[in-house]
């Protein structure tokens, strides 16, 4: 090694006192910075490491198409890599039509190779993880969902019918197997899709696919609602166990709950219970809550109101 080079090292603003001592180090030690690792140059010791990588942002299109890099992307299904369609190698330099027509024919022999089930996979799997973070549902029951489907696409129920509706199905189905408290309109609302849609693929998901899997679906009950009405409107847990009690009372006296959405009796519930404790909460702000009408939450406290005497 020059002495030129020497002194360009100990004018870098590497402190050497501070690393740490170690006796495998020579002792004319000569640190220099490489590749993110503080190597001494005369023994070659390793002494810091470090893993911070140099990321930055791209602002223009040639910023990004020389910033890009190429990555596998991992999955559980479908192929490892993707091939990209672009005019440079890796490189940069510009690669020539044959090649090019070579690349473009080389992915579509990849495509080709590609089962149904994985392009039904590779299509299925964001929409669902989508769905999940938009409802924040737990991974448990994203798990579940994601076995539910497997065996949907599987038996090639999707054929000539919506993924979408057989998405929003498997996650309700897997919400009800589980018994989280989660509506079928929102999952219909956070996945745009008709709710008549997602109730046919429901039907034939609890009939073709929950018995294969040994899971049994259990409907939303109005005591599951009570609790999570009373949050969103910010009562107190006296004013939720009250409209527990009182559901419980009524239905002791005689109160038909069969053909009845389970929404509409526990909020009217929740909204009978606040009056009691004089919690002003208007009948339209406990309908929107619970994703019924007015006149649905009217009728089901007066019928509630008729038992509880």
């Amino acid at each position: 090694m020059n002495a030129y080079y020497r002194d360009f090292l100990k004018n870098k603003n590497i402190d050497i006192e501070n690393l740490p001592p170690t006796e495998y180090c020579c002792e004319n030690r000569l640190i220099e910075v490489r590749d993110g690792n503080k190597v001494c140059l005369n023994c070659g010791m390793i002494f810091e490491r470090t893993f911070v990588g140099n990321e930055r942002r791209a602002y223009s299109i040639e910023e990004i198409q020389n910033r890009r890099r190429t990555e596998p992307r991992w999955r559980d299904f479908g192929p490892r890599t993707m091939l990209p369609i672009t005019k440079t190698d890796s490189k940069g330099k510009s690669i020539g039509p044959k090649e090019q027509a070579l690349f473009s024919r080389l992915s579509k022999i990849q495509n080709s190779l590609i089962s149904s089930i994985e392009r039904n996979f590779w299509e299925a799997r964001p929409k669902l993880k989508m769905l999940t973070s938009k409802l924040n549902i737990p991974e448990y029951i994203a798990e579940t969902a994601w076995k539910i489907y497997n065996v949907v696409a599987k038996k090639k129920l999707t054929m000539g019918r919506s993924i979408n509706g057989f998405i929003s199905g498997s996650l309700y189905a897997a919400i009800r197997v589980h018994d989280f408290p989660r509506l079928l309109d929102e999952v219909c609302e956070a996945s745009l899709t008709p709710r008549r849609t997602v109730h046919k693929s429901l039907a034939l998901i609890v009939k073709e696919v929950l018995p294969l899997l040994g899971l049994r679906y259990s409907p939303i009950t109005a005591e599951k609602l009570i609790f999570r009405f009373g949050n969103e409107l910010e009562l107190s847990i006296k004013i939720q166990q009250q409209a527990m009690k009182m559901l419980k009372e009524a239905s002791k006296n005689g109160l038909k709950r069969t053909g009845k959405d389970p929404k509409g009796i526990a909020a009217a519930c929740v909204y009978i219970a606040s009056k009691e404790y004089s919690i002003r909460k208007t009948q339209a702000l406990v309908a929107d809550i619970a994703k019924i009408t007015e006149v649905t939450l009217r009728s089901r406290a007066k019928q509630i109101r008729l038992k509880l005497v």
